[in-house]
């Protein structure tokens, strides 16, 4: 018995000296911040990684439609990024269709900006502010250094995993790689992307008074949102207010700023007629009613559930978090067709009970799912609507799909035609810029220029206080046509 525990102590040093010996090897100092770093993940491994999540979100998110704007981004994308600590990466640089303030990176190079980010934004100086921030992050590998450390607690080292725990429990409706956009990123990797993003600025001679201004913006439509949306840029980062403190901190330490590139004049020809807010062509929230004017149809969703529409889903949440929706299109397939290559999957089955009633000559059946976190049982739906087949899956805990069943129940009879002519007809809001005649206050240019969204989204979109001035001669933006569903900014 002696020699069995002798003979377990030495094997279990010689297994935390090989553990010691994997971390130190896997640690490298970083040419961007300086630091020693982990890393399991080689660069190849990197950009492979970056671009598998990048395809995917294309995909399900959607380019934004204008070559010219894509074009803009990516040239003062790759600016900032040819002047970085890693200028060979295969850097990208894509707006994507999404009324959300967000902006986010991939490793290996792949950055995305929501139209919806770039609507708030004032300058060509505070869009290299937010992609330099975005930049950071890659050249400092924050997201391969959380990947790391995924990787030894999946090896038992104990370092904790990152990814959202009700994500990879409800369905684990993203791959491999759109895990990668549920990665949290500590408030001590946001604070050095920001400081490496303000140094980038400073390197390509940009105003770095500007990056103050974003967070200014960023903390005015985050105090308006109030929460209501499924979280975008701000979630997971430190205060705006104490971030704007910090970079004018910076800025002011900067020698003739003035002398620096703004741009604001050129930036905002590139944003007027962008679509602002929700884009009626892809569906958009009514209160609780989720309404598809091309499709022609609409469904309620349960009081108080969080939602977000993107070009490829629906997805919605309940407030515990502890059940879900997704309504995707399933293509050309008949409803019984589509309930079959449902339950094609692996690890789907059928749960014997009788199917919901689905209107319109639609099918459901009710079903369990083994994930690796445990079952989670539903119901899912195919019905036909505007020529395509659309798939309505609610999920939840095994244990919780009993208390859920008929809120599920009630979403799925909700389904029915969009009644409203008006709703039918709405367009999409857009920017439009226009040149302000003289001095006046943020109340006299919404008389004499009327905009669709309300006073508190106009002053955020063009970087001033409420009860702000615009100067006489300066391009200011508002907003034309829509409704208020469509700009509300909840």
């Amino acid at each position: 018995m002696r020699r069995a525990i002798a003979l377990a102590r030495r094997r279990s040093t010689r297994a935390a000296a090989c553990a010691a010996l994997v971390l130190a090897a896997a640690c490298a100092r970083n040419p961007a911040t300086g630091e020693r770093q982990l890393s399991l993940v080689s660069k190849d491994q990197e950009i492979a990684l970056g671009k598998q999540a990048a395809e995917q979100v294309r995909e399900t998110m959607g380019r934004y439609d204008d070559p010219e704007l894509q074009a803009y981004v990516e040239r003062v994308g790759m600016r900032i990024a040819k002047g970085s600590e890693r200028p060979e990466l295969p850097w990208s640089f894509t707006v994507i269709d999404d009324p959300a303030v967000n902006a986010f990176a991939l490793p290996g190079g792949p950055v995305f900006v929501t139209r919806g980010l770039l609507t708030y934004l004032t300058s060509e100086a505070e869009l290299a502010a937010v992609l330099g921030h975005e930049i950071g992050h890659i050249t400092a590998r924050h997201s391969v250094e959380q990947l790391s450390k995924a990787q030894l607690a999946q090896v038992g080292l104990g370092v904790g995993m990152v990814v959202s725990e009700d994500l990879r429990r409800f369905g684990q409706v993203a791959g491999a790689g759109m895990q990668l956009l549920f990665l949290k990123f500590g408030r001590d990797d946001e604070r050095q992307a920001d400081a490496l993003g303000f140094r980038y600025m400073v390197e390509q001679r940009y105003d770095p008074r500007q990056m103050a201004a974003v967070f200014r913006t960023l903390e005015a439509v985050s105090a308006r949102e109030g929460g209501g949306r499924v979280p975008g840029w701000l979630s997971t980062h430190p205060d705006p207010g104490d971030r704007a403190e910090t970079a004018a901190k910076r800025a002011a330490k900067i020698e003739a700023p003035d002398r620096m590139e703004v741009d604001r004049e050129q930036y905002l020809a590139k944003v007027d007629d962008v679509v602002f807010g929700e884009d009626p062509r892809q569906g958009y929230l009514k209160g609780d009613t989720f309404v598809h004017p091309q499709l022609g149809f609409q469904l309620t969703l349960p009081q108080g559930w969080k939602a977000q529409n993107t070009a490829a889903a629906l997805v919605a949440v309940s407030p515990r978090q502890d059940a879900a929706l997704q309504l995707t299109a399933a293509g050309k397939a008949s409803p019984e067709e589509a309930v079959q290559r449902f339950f094609s999957q692996q690890g789907v089955r059928p749960v014997q009970a009788a199917p919901p009633p689905v209107p319109h000559g639609g099918a459901a059946r009710w079903f369990e799912a083994a994930t690796e976190q445990g079952n989670v049982g539903g119901v899912v739906a195919f019905v036909p609507a505007g020529g395509t087949t659309l798939q309505i899956v609610e999920y939840a805990p095994a244990e919780r799909l009993q208390a859920a069943a008929d809120t599920f129940q009630r979403v799925l009879a909700s389904f029915g035609p969009v009644t409203d002519p008006a709703a039918r007809a709405v367009q999409p809001a857009r920017l439009d810029v226009v040149k302000v005649p003289r001095d006046m206050s943020l109340a006299d240019f919404a008389r004499e220029f009327p905009s669709t969204a309300p006073p508190e989204v106009l002053a955020a979109l063009n970087g001033v206080a409420p009860g702000g001035t615009l100067r006489a001669g300066q391009a200011a933006k508002r907003v034309v046509g829509g409704s208020p569903e469509l700009v509300s900014g909840r």
